[in-house]
């Protein structure tokens, strides 16, 4: 079981000159007036999640400041989370009603009650230190505290804790610590010490308790994290991506935090039909309805900023950023942009079983390409144009969004193929939302405008240093190798080997989730133990790591450190990770991993054809490099089916200081 905290019932909390002609056509984007159509639904409109308004705290006497880009100052900052039951409305467009629902949520600083299921949009800055006072006042728990039973099957649902996801920060102690658990009527407060040099970038955060994961999230316990950089790249170092992502005036591009979020409520009193709430209140309870085909069984919508089917209102032609983060249990979202059918109707009314058809016959036209700039958090070292991005749950990905004309245009999560699923069954399309782009400038080549806009903006912006070489990235086609984070790891770096495999063994009872530290003939795979330390890795090593599946496909997660992705292999060890490559394994194409070679992530899919190619031959073989810097101590490697983590998919790593002599340094005392 995870690490209890008692309550201290003492304890209080802290009250706390630009080129013209180069310019023309960008700044006729910016500056055209824009009309909205008549019929918008303004009760749906999509704003970004509330952004925290934090309290700074007073300065740490006795602290050296640690030296920061010029304009900036480290600050301290604080807010409250309390973990409450909370009675809200969420849209069912199958009724055109909302759903009365009572779901565990967080409330305080800063929450909004008309979207209280999406937390706070957390804002830092390199250097910050963030506070977070976790005060749990859920109801009573005994089996929170009860050492019977097994630790893998869900249990302590009003037990709680924190992670900061992707966020390169300590895991030991106070800070991204998810080995803790913060039992009903204690609080706890959580600091994140954000190092000077951390990736500015998009990051998320959410509960992590072993046994409640999956429940919490999937309630809406979860929410944006965003850190914000304005380092510019110099010929020593590189710089953070915000400082180049400028309009003409200089101010920064405008931008989107989308939360998308996959809210299973269900009615348990309905006992003909629990996913109809008509005439009851909706919970989520159990984990009995977290399965392969749940969330298509249920109707539901994937929500974005708490919202169900929102509508965006936009510019034609005015370049956005768009921050995507999957912060759903379990299914694949795959975006794409296409032109609505002048005189739709309304997909107020539309059943989640009827949205394919209205894509079909609405949505039309060729999708709408758009640039991705970034995976997980961290610039790409080039911008990727795409008519369609895969995200898994816990993947996040920034984008250079244009609609060239105005108009109506369809947000569709497009239809993903059966191995792009964590249940090997294909999913059907479905509608995310709609926006409404008014009146701006038209955009034939968007490559071509965005390419334009941003040369201009290193102009502007960059310095005089490094302004040649930025530019004449750029016009490589949108090269981005001055905003990059991490250096790439060479062969010569890699010091040791890991080997992994995920595994359900369907032939138990129950049913075991596992995780295997070998694969092929040293596959041996687990069910998560919390005494045991799976993995013993050493501060400042270079690992080289093997991941496989060896039943269905699931998305890795790793703490603290991220990784650089070396090659994917399919079943006939075609490498499908280079930009332009076909991955048609199992004979169906899958976009999602052709442009991923050399990227660097903290979440990835590991894609299985078993079953049904049970005769082993459906393995893909992903390998990828990670470095160990900074922070030593223990923390969790686990899928990101977050009901699979809570049933014991999912392993105790430990980074320790080198002994000297290969291992790691034992406490003396």
């Amino acid at each position: 079981m995870s690490r209890t905290l008692k309550k201290n019932p003492n304890s209080t909390l802290t009250d706390r000159p630009l080129p013209v002609k180069a310019m023309i056509a960008v700044m006729a984007a910016y500056l055209t007036l824009s009309a909205l159509p008549s019929w918008a639904d303004g009760e749906r409109v999509i704003e970004n999640p509330p952004l925290l308004k934090f309290r700074k705290a007073p300065p740490r006497l006795g602290l050296m400041a640690v030296p920061q880009a010029a304009g900036s100052a480290i600050t301290e900052k604080q807010l409250d989370l309390n973990i409450v039951y909370t009675d809200g409305m969420l849209y069912n467009p199958a009724t055109g009603t909302n759903d009365k629902v009572h779901l565990r949520s967080y409330r305080g600083t800063d929450t909004n009650p008309n979207v209280p299921f999406v937390a706070p949009t957390i804002e830092v800055s390199p250097g910050d230190t963030v506070r977070v006072n976790l005060n749990n006042q859920l109801p009573n728990d005994p089996s929170c505290t009860d050492a019977q039973g097994d630790v893998n099957t869900p249990h302590c649902f009003n037990g709680t804790n924190l992670h900061s996801h992707g966020l390169w920060v300590s895991p030991t102690g106070n800070s991204d610590n998810v080995l803790l658990s913060i039992n009903p009527g204690v609080s706890f407060q959580y600091e994140y010490n954000i190092p000077p040099d951390h990736p500015s970038g998009t990051f998320w955060y959410h509960s992590h308790r072993h046994g409640s994961t999956a429940l919490q999230v999937s309630s809406g316990m979860a929410g944006a994290l965003i850190v914000r950089g304005n380092r510019l790249p110099s010929e020593q170092t590189n710089g953070d991506i915000d400082t180049l992502l400028k309009k003409p005036d200089g101010a920064s591009l405008s931008e989107r935090i989308l939360v998308l979020q996959q809210i299973q409520y269900y009615c348990p009193d309905n006992t003909s039909n629990i996913w109809d709430c008509t005439n009851s209140t909706g919970v989520i309870e159990s984990y009995a309805n977290f399965g392969p085909s749940s969330w298509t069984d249920s109707g539901r919508y994937t929500s974005i900023n708490g919202k169900v089917l929102p509508l965006f209102n936009a510019k034609a032609g005015e370049i956005e950023r768009w921050r995507l983060i999957h912060a759903g249990v379990r299914n694949t979202i795959s975006l794409e942009f296409r032109k609505l059918k002048v005189g739709a109707p309304s997909a107020n009314r539309l059943k989640a079983a009827d949205a394919d058809r209205y894509i079909s016959d609405y949505c039309v036209g060729d999708p709408v390409p758009y640039h991705v700039i970034a995976a997980d958090g961290l610039t790409m070292a080039g911008a990727q144009q795409t008519t369609l991005a895969t995200l898994q749950p816990g993947y996040r990905n920034d984008a250079l969004v244009v609609f060239p004309e105005a108009g109506s245009y369809c947000v569709v999560d497009a239809s993903a193929p059966a191995s792009s699923s964590p249940g090997q069954i294909a999913e059907s399309r479905q509608l995310l939302g709609i926006v409404l782009a008014g009146s701006g400038i038209p955009v034939t080549n968007i490559h071509d405008y965005l390419t334009t806009a941003l040369v201009a903006a290193a102009e502007y912006t960059m310095p005089a240093s490094v302004k040649p070489k930025i530019i004449a990235d750029l016009k490589n086609n949108l090269q981005l190798t001055s905003f990059i984070p991490h250096p790439d790891i060479k062969d010569s770096e890699v010091t040791g080997k890991q080997d992994l495999s995920f595994f359900i063994d369907t032939s138990a009872t129950p049913t075991k989730f596992e995780v295997s530290n070998g694969i092929g003939a040293q596959f041996d795979p687990k069910p998560y133990d919390p005494v045991r330390i799976d993995r013993n890795l050493i501060l400042g090593g270079v690992d080289e790591w093997t991941l496989q599946s060896n039943f269905v496909s699931h998305p890795f997660h790793i703490h603290v450190n991220p990784f650089q992705i070396v090659k994917i292999l399919d079943p006939s060890g075609k490498d499908v990770s280079a930009l332009g490559s076909v991955d048609n394994g199992g004979g169906t194409v899958d976009p999602q991993y052709p442009g991923l070679k050399g990227v660097w992530k903290d979440t990835l899919w590991i894609k299985s054809l078993i079953p049904p190619d049970t005769a082993q031959n459906g393995l893909y073989t992903i390998v990828v490099r990670t470095r160990y810097q900074r922070y030593i101590g223990e923390f969790v490697l686990h899928c990101h089916i977050l009901d699979h983590e809570d049933q014991g998919m999912m392993q105790n790593v430990s980074i320790g200081i080198p002994d000297g002599k290969g291992g790691t340094a034992t406490s003396h005392h």
